[in-house]
């Protein structure tokens, strides 16, 4: 994608997140928990800084979760067969979208603790 236009690289991402969210189902479930932190947002309405942390974790987490497919997606065409390491792979980025998860409940956690009287 070097020294291509920005318009171009933006309709390349936007395809790529559009191919997420048609053939992964752990995209749109994350995709719903985002509407929901959303909802919680405008619920409890917290001060500013809730507001930017929520949008740093979901931001995070749904990045992890599109990473999470595209490296799935590339391993199962480069080598089909199952083997160890490929197993290994996969699990490790599936970890790390675990632990962008566990963050951002740690975020949700620490927002609606921090609206108790």
């Amino acid at each position: 994608m070097k020294n291509r236009p920005f318009r171009e690289r933006l309709r390349f991402a936007l395809t790529g997140l559009r191919s997420c969210w048609r053939g992964e189902r752990s995209f749109r479930t994350q995709s719903a928990m985002a509407i929901m932190a959303l909802a919680a947002l405008i619920l409890l309405r917290p001060a500013p800084i809730w507001w930017a942390a929520t949008a740093l974790a979901v931001a995070l987490v749904m990045a992890m979760e599109a990473m999470n497919a595209a490296l799935e997606r590339l391993i199962d065409h480069v080598h089909p067969d199952i083997h160890p390491n490929i197993g290994a792979a996969k699990d490790m980025a599936a970890g790390a979208v675990l632990l962008s998860s566990i963050g951002a409940l740690a975020v949700a956690a620490c927002m609606v603790v921090s609206k108790l009287p």
